[in-house]
């Protein structure tokens, strides 16, 4: 059975390791499956939710894409475009917005969480934006989407507005119910600083996280600095789970060698961490400085990077027009 995945990652600078290892290096590896199709999508729609520069906006719309690439994605096997580019998303997305339920989007924690104390200032595309995360799926047929544990609540929001449609107007099988693709093992890297944080682009200590643009100078000293516990390192897995640093730098390691945990834990078992923080370091330099390397030089090609946007673009429309003209007519315009 084949495959179509749907992915998108918002353009909003700073992106680092946990955006790579949780997401990008995955997009990588289902782009050489067989009997698959990928759709990447970077969503400088969902970006405005939040107030945006507009210079830093399109600049970090050509550092993502150049991210995507410097990774290994190849714009001649996937789909690579923007969001903004094609407006049959925020279409579908007015129509989807129709068929929701308020009471759906007042579940979303990811809004409580963003809008924060104050969520009557927060702006209507953020408490809205899951709907239109539907659409950049449900337009493309999508069979199979990649989320993070955090992401899932969307994931089953956009299941349940296509079942909605599809039973409002007597149109079943219409939208296909996509499945979720959901990495277990470290899908959230953590904080280099607190291992019980997300690392995010937004925490304001630059050595919480490892940027991808950065040096390997920078990056060992991250590493070296990261926060541990006195312990030496376990020998089981179940003796993580009260030692959320150790557990974050372990996940990191096996998901940039590409292992399981299990297989980490026996190779670094009772040692200590500054002899493990050096192989880590390594390890990381080795496989994020080359990433790092060729984002720099693609970041000076800007005609290359919105050849690439603009090519992928007319490829996603074409896809894209002509489910929406399907859902127009479904809906009676």
């Amino acid at each position: 059975m084949s495959k179509k995945i749907f992915s998108g990652v918002q353009p909003t600078g700073n992106l680092h390791i946990g955006n790579y290892l949780g997401a990008i290096k995955n997009f990588v590896s289902f782009q050489n499956q067989a009997l698959t199709e990928c759709i990447y999508c970077v969503v400088d729609l969902h970006a405005i939710t939040v107030k945006q520069d507009p210079a830093t906006l399109k600049n970090n719309i050509r550092e993502t894409t150049a991210a995507f690439l410097a990774s290994g994605l190849d714009y001649k096997k996937s789909i690579i475009f923007q969001q903004s580019l094609s407006s049959a998303h925020s279409e579908c997305s007015w129509i989807l917005g129709c068929s929701a339920k308020m009471g759906w989007l007042n579940r979303m924690t990811q809004f409580k969480e963003k809008a924060g104390k104050d969520k009557e200032k927060a702006s209507i595309g953020l408490y809205v934006y899951p709907v239109l995360m539907a659409s950049d799926i449900l337009l493309y047929d999508t069979t199979h989407v990649p989320v993070g544990e955090d992401q899932k609540q969307h994931l089953e929001l956009t299941r349940d507005i296509a079942q909605k449609f599809n039973l409002d107007f007597n149109s079943p099988n219409f939208f296909k119910i996509p499945e979720p693709m959901i990495q277990k093992n470290f899908s959230r890297i953590m904080s280099l600083k607190d291992g019980k944080k997300k690392m995010s682009k937004s925490d304001p200590s630059d050595f919480s996280r490892i940027n991808l643009n950065d040096s390997k100078d920078q990056i060992s000293n991250k590493i070296k600095k990261a926060k541990t516990d006195t312990l030496p390192l376990p020998d089981s897995e179940k003796e993580l789970e009260n030692r959320p640093e150790a557990k974050n730098l372990l996940g990191i390691y096996s998901s940039l060698k590409g292992q399981e945990l299990s297989a980490t834990i026996n190779e670094f078992s009772g040692k200590n961490f500054s002899d493990f923080k050096i192989k880590l370091s390594d390890l990381a330099v080795e496989k994020i400085n080359p990433i790092s390397a060729e984002m720099n030089k693609l970041k000076k090609d800007t005609k290359f990077i919105d050849k690439i946007l603009i090519e992928g673009s007319h490829k996603a429309q074409e896809i894209s027009s002509k489910k929406l003209k399907q859902i127009k007519k479904i809906v009676g315009f």
